[in-house]
């Protein structure tokens, strides 16, 4: 295992450059100039400047190294600056977000934790309601809890994000008024019902997301779930008279667990970039809405950089996919 480790780690290192060269040649080459938005009463003399102040002046090559050095270099050691109190970054030149002027690292990390409540809470809820109904849908094949959990399955995984949030906002928000149609990032929970209103804003967007997430993962573990208790083992382990509890638990869903937490752990990257259109629907004040401001404003720092980062959360979590492959099914051995 631990060679593999290693040999995946390097092999991740020029996947990760590469990615990154295809998406800045990618945003690079697209249409969009940062002077786009300025009033038309600035001369193009001064447009040019400012063009010039943002880089955009030298070769693109030039530009592309740089862009590494802040990213790998530059970023991590502020951010373990401010972490440790200690001066490690000096001034290092960071990513400028164009819209803002302010370093697109800090604004993400003041987004993230909008995201992470919303999307990081929903997908919890999305495991714990999807492995459960897989495994009893499963050993309940055909029955009227497996037909039900089909159905729901597939139109929790057939319907956009975009529509049944709008549904729910029609719903429950205007119709019923129970919960809050727009999500509200600026408050802050500090006592009892400061936290019942938080629950209630975040009900609707975890909902729609936890659904959509549970709806997958459930027709994966059924169906790993499936070919397991077909296999002569588990015929083994009902000929001795072990107990349905034991049988299921202890001997199938091991050797089941190993699609199922592949589908979860490549999924996390999925879910920051499909929470993107929640995100829009409910107002939530996070990278989804950070991502689509930047787009509009042409702020190509901050769309390299989220973009880039869901690049590295994708190739991070098939590491860790692969790896707690390994862990979970017995059958596979990488040394």
């Amino acid at each position: 295992m631990p060679v593999y480790t290693v040999r995946r780690i390097l092999v991740a290192v020029p996947t990760l450059l590469l990615i990154s060269l295809i998406l800045f040649l990618l945003l690079d080459l697209a249409p969009g100039d940062p002077t786009a938005q300025l009033p038309l009463t600035i001369p193009p003399d001064v447009k040019e400047r400012i063009r010039q102040s943002l880089g955009l002046g030298e070769p693109i090559h030039v530009r592309y190294l740089l862009w590494l050095q802040q990213f790998f270099v530059n970023e991590p050691l502020h951010l373990l600056s401010g972490l440790t109190g200690l001066d490690l970054a000096g001034d290092r030149a960071r990513v400028i977000s164009w819209q803002t002027r302010s370093p697109v690292v800090d604004i993400v990390v003041e987004r993230l934790p909008q995201t992470l409540w919303v999307v990081g809470l929903s997908y919890v809820i999305g495991i714990l309601i999807a492995v459960p109904v897989g495994i009893v849908s499963a050993c309940r094949q055909y029955s009227w809890f497996d037909q039900l959990g089909t159905f729901a399955s597939m139109v929790g995984f057939s319907v956009p994000t975009f529509f049944s949030g709008v549904l729910l906002i029609v719903v429950f928000s205007v119709e019923l008024g129970w919960f809050p149609s727009i999500y509200d990032t600026t408050h802050k929970v500090t006592d009892w019902n400061g936290f019942l209103v938080q629950v209630r804003q975040m009900a609707m967007p975890v909902t729609v997301l936890a659904l959509y997430n549970a709806a997958q993962i459930s027709r994966f573990m059924r169906a790993s779930m499936l070919d397991n208790l077909k296999l002569d083992y588990v015929r083994t382990a009902w000929a001795k008279g072990l107990p349905e509890r034991t049988v299921v638990l202890a001997h199938v869903l091991r050797n089941s667990a190993g699609p199922a937490v592949t589908v979860i752990a490549l999924g996390v990257p999925g879910v920051f970039a499909g929470a993107i259109i929640t995100e829009q629907v409910f107002k939530v004040n996070g990278l989804g809405q950070l991502l689509i401001v930047s787009i509009q404003a042409s702020d190509i720092p901050t769309v390299q950089t989220l973009t880039f980062i869901f690049a590295v959360l994708i190739v991070l979590f098939n590491l860790i996919a692969d790896l707690l492959y390994g862990v979970l099914d017995p059958r596979i051995r990488y040394d």
